[in-house]
């Protein structure tokens, strides 16, 4: 092709792009006569040190396999076009999180990785015409009702269609559906056996809130039902990432951290593991309460309760046994109670705070015995738990735990004084809690290097948080400060230590390394600049 004619098909492209631009901008101007377009967004730039590997369990030296510092920034843009009080559309994108110096994510030298812009949000609100009836659709960032410390079901991102009906100020219904997954199947499953592409493997949730608020007191009770086809976690082990086709894509972790809370997570031949269903059935209760009557003391507290039918028998090693296996069940049921009292005074909130988690029973055969879970955000805590900036939590590096936190198979106490003030702009919230787990010393034996249960930090930290035995404790500290420099600026400085008392003699029972377990203790202190508006 000569020169002149590739410069007139450039001319012509550069005509074709400039025209398209005009016409979309055309669009705007007269659609801007009845959309009122609205823009929010936060900056975070954040610093962070830490050493939060509490076990190296590859060859017993106290060793940490991550970076000790890091910086990182994210960007998120929300964009409401508002055409009336029955209607509008929002769509919220995230530039997240990039690492400095990571050339994946486009924190390197030229900052141009990909795949760092993505859509978090994208939904519509309408009303039905003369009613109080309201739907949310699209992808939205719904929560499970909760009190007392967050949601220890739900709190994420997903595509779904939420209906609202306000019968009076008193009482009102809300009802969802939700696809968390579905079209994920390749067609292969554990064996490599070829099956049906995009079969069966949805995962659908339905749900009924019933929020009721009276004088100081406000409750809902809630119930949730799901569906899970029978190849929904195929091309997965079940433990752990099925690498054979990269049958799951999810570079944040997200997909791992959630199915995974279905059932046990332990070291397994799963050869064997199949489910003969072509759905498996999941159910979950809660009822959150909280009392404001007696104000300035507030006092909340909740139930949860969820059930998971499981995925089929498989065979489950034993250290012990020599190199035999039993045959272990993939259901999963368990429940959460969690409470809070504070008192508000003019200078801070004092309060006292408590959670119990049933926990495995030893035996394998009837399953687990750990409240199951989609992805949820307890918050109790800001180290070990959700209470610290999620731009922390969201990155590679593991400098917090602070994610998908149910508190399954643990117990704690603690005390709290948030918001803190004695200094214009300045607050601080200071935290001291006492962890215990609830289930069975015996468990550890099943626990080995192939097991996900032990999380990317070669923890006992499984993704619906910290497993822990009857004989295993962690006391936590927190200190989160935060100061105005300006209307919308802040920085926040969050300071967490954990000391670490698991029982190494129990794990010494797992088959996580022949030389000992070796704990140490774990530590962060993170800087977060946070331009809002």
């Amino acid at each position: 092709m000569s020169r002149e004619r590739k410069t007139w098909n450039s001319f012509k492209k550069a005509c074709m792009v400039t025209l398209l631009a005009a016409g979309m901008l055309m669009g705007i101007q007269t659609g801007a006569k009845a959309i009122d377009f609205k823009a929010q967004g936060e900056w975070l730039v954040g610093f962070g040190l830490s050493d939060a590997t509490f076990v190296d369990k590859s060859d017993g030296k106290k060793t940490n396999s991550n970076d000790m510092f890091g910086a990182a920034q994210r960007v998120r843009i929300k964009l409401d076009a508002v055409a009336s009080e029955a209607l509008s559309g929002t769509v919220y994108f995230e530039i997240g999180t990039q690492d400095w110096g990571n050339a994946g994510d486009g924190g390197a030298l030229g900052a141009d990785g990909t795949n760092v812009i993505k859509v978090k949000n994208a939904y519509i609100d309408w009303s039905v015409p003369e009613t109080d009836l309201k739907f949310r659709m699209g992808l939205q960032g719904p929560s499970m009702p909760n009190a007392a410390g967050g949601s220890a079901i739900l709190d994420s991102d997903v595509a779904a269609v939420v209906g609202n009906y306000k019968f009076n100020d008193n009482v009102g219904l809300t009802a969802l559906w939700m696809r968390p997954y579905n079209d994920n199947f390749v067609g292969r499953d554990i064996n490599g056996t070829t099956r049906q592409r995009n079969y069966l493997d949805n995962l659908d949730l339905f749900a009924l809130t019933l929020p009721l608020a009276f004088d100081g007191v406000e409750l809902t009770p809630w119930v949730m039902y799901g569906i899970m086809g029978k190849n929904t976690l195929d091309g997965y082990n079940g433990f752990g990432r099925y690498t054979d086709g990269d049958i799951w894509s999810s570079p944040d972790g997200t997909v791992e951290s959630t199915l995974v809370n279905f059932h046990p997570g332990f070291a397994a031949d799963t050869t064997s593991f199949g489910n003969s269903s072509a759905y498996n059935s999941l159910f979950w209760f809660g009822l959150p309460i909280s009392l404001t009557v007696w104000d300035p003391l507030n006092i909340e507290f909740e139930f949860d309760y969820g059930y998971s039918s499981g995925l089929g028998k498989y065979d489950l090693w034993k250290r012990g046994a020599g190199g035999q296996s039993i045959r272990a069940d993939s259901r999963r049921e368990g429940w959460l109670a969690k409470a809070l009292v504070e008192y508000k005074f003019d200078w801070g909130v004092p309060g006292i705070f408590g959670w119990y988690a049933s926990g495995d029973d030893g035996s394998m055969k009837n399953g687990s015995k750990r409240l199951p879970s989609l992805s949820a955000g307890g918050y109790f805590t800001s180290f070990m738990g959700c209470g610290g900036t999620d731009f922390w939590a969201n990155n590679t590096k593991g400098y917090s735990y602070e994610k998908n936190m149910t508190y399954a198979g643990t117990w704690g106490v603690g005390l709290q004084v948030r918001d803190m003030s004695f200094i214009e702009d300045l607050s601080h919230t200071f935290r001291v809690a006492l962890w215990g787990g609830t289930n069975s010393p015996s468990m550890t034996k099943y626990f080995d290097n192939r097991s996900s249960a032990w999380g990317a930090t070669d923890d006992p930290y499984s993704y619906d948080g910290p497993y822990m035995t009857t004989n295993d404790n962690l006391l936590e500290f927190n200190l989160d400060s935060n100061y105005k420099i300006y209307e919308n600026l802040t920085v926040n400085l969050d300071l967490g230590y954990i000391v670490n008392m698991y029982d190494t003699d129990t794990w010494n029972r797992s088959w996580m390394t022949d030389s000992g377990v070796q704990k140490k203790d774990a530590w962060k202190a993170q800087m977060t600049f946070a331009y809002t508006f």
